[in-house]
């Protein structure tokens, strides 16, 4: 029912940044909890933030400081700003949607931090 789409991904030196966007389809955007979640190659998937529709936000302590999440109801997208970007944060970064009880993914784009 909701169709979700990540861009913004590619390879990027330490200490640079990068902003993720998430394309949410829906009449009703403004209502759904939208998170990041990211999952490096190895690892489980992991939670990075969250923001609910009246823009309470949530980050994993590994990202706070760094990253903000952010939304725009007008345009149904969601936005992760990444500054001081770090190796270890290398992953496929996933966009998820939660409306009703009901979980939606996006295919995942992926972010390279390397020099």
């Amino acid at each position: 029912q909701v169709h979700v789409v990540e861009s913004g991904g590619g390879l990027v030196q330490p200490g640079g940044s990068l902003r993720l966007s998430c394309f949410a389809s829906g009449s009703v955007f403004s209502t759904y909890v939208m998170a990041w979640h990211r999952q490096a190659a190895g690892n489980q998937r992991e939670l990075v933030a969250t923001i609910t529709s009246v823009g309470s936000t949530y980050y994993a302590d590994s990202v706070k400081g760094r990253f903000t999440i952010s939304r725009d109801n007008a345009k149904n997208t969601v936005y992760l700003q990444m500054n001081s970007l770090k190796p270890e944060d290398t992953s496929v970064y996933y966009c998820n949607v939660r409306v009703s009880g009901v979980e939606y993914w996006g295919k995942g784009t992926l972010v390279t931090v390397s020099s």
